[in-house]
C-alpha cells in the first residue's frame, strides 16, 4: 500500500478527481478526511463522539484526532492499493504527524487552479439535501433547473459555498495549507497538474504523474 496526497484549494476538484479515478478501480482507494469525520460522527465511534463534541462547540477538531482516523484506515488497508488521501494533511503539523505515523507517501499531487476560477466554480455549486447528489449550474447542471435528477428534491446552496465564506476558505487555504506545496517540493515528491482542463483530462493527467 502506498499513499498519494491530493493538494489544492477548496473547489479545485480534488474529491471529484479522486472519486472518478477510484470508481471501479480496486487498485485505488479514495479516502476523504471529511467523509471519515462525518462517518465517524454518524456511527458514534469513540473518535466520532469526541469529534462531535468539538464540532458542536464550534471548535476545530484537533489534528491528533483526525490523524487517528487516518491511521485506522491506513492500518486496515492491505495489498497493492494506492490510497488517494484527500483533505489530510491540511497543514504542516498534520504532515509531520503523517510522517511520524510511518505512512508510505510516494507523491503529493497539486491540482492547480487560480482563485478567480475557484470562486466561480464554488458559486455555481448546488447540492441535493435529500440524496446528497452534487451539481453545478454551468459544468454539471440538473436536467430541470434547481431540481435533483435522482430524487426530485429542490437543490440548495451549502453555507460553505456563499461568496464571503469562499473568500474566507481561500484565505485559510493560502495561510494554512499552501505551505505544504513547498514541504513536499523539498522532499522531491511534488507533482503538479492544471486543474482548469475538463475533469476527464485532469484525472488522466493526475494518473500519469502520481
Amino acid at each position: 500500500m502506498n499513499i498519494v496526497i491530493l493538494l489544492g484549494a477548496p473547489g479545485s476538484g480534488k474529491g471529484t478527481v479522486a472519486g472518478n479515478l477510484a470508481s471501479g478501480n480496486s487498485d485505488l482507494k479514495h479516502v476523504s478526511s471529511g467523509d471519515l469525520l462525518r462517518g465517524a460522527v454518524a456511527k458514534g465511534t469513540p473518535a466520532g463522539v469526541e469529534a462531535k463534541g468539538y464540532m458542536e462547540s464550534g471548535k476545530l477538531v484537533p489534528d491528533s484526532l483526525i490523524a487517528q482516523m487516518i491511521k485506522d484506515v491506513v492500518a486496515e488497508t492491505t495489498g497493492d492499493v494506492t490510497m488517494l488521501l484527500d483533505g489530510f494533511p491540511r497543514n504542516l503539523a498534520q504532515a509531520k504527524i503523517l510522517e511520524e505515523m510511518g505512512a508510505p507517501v510516494t507523491s503529493a499531487v497539486l491540482i492547480d487552479v487560480p482563485d478567480e476560477i475557484i470562486q466561480d466554480r464554488i458559486a455555481g455549486r448546488r447540492t441535493c439535501p435529500k440524496c446528497k447528489a452534487g451539481y453545478h449550474v454551468k459544468n454539471l447542471p440538473p436536467k430541470v433547473d434547481g431540481i435533483c435528477d435522482n430524487c426530485g428534491a429542490e437543490l440548495t446552496i451549502r453555507k460553505d459555498d456563499n461568496p464571503d465564506t469562499v473568500k474566507d476558505r481561500l484565505a485559510v487555504y493560502h495561510s494554512e495549507t499552501e505551505p505544504l506545496i513547498a514541504f513536499y517540493r523539498e522532499k522531491g515528491q511534488l507533482k503538479t497538474v492544471a486543474g482548469t482542463d475538463p475533469i476527464e483530462t485532469v484525472a488522466k493527467n493526475f494518473l500519469a504523474v502520481m
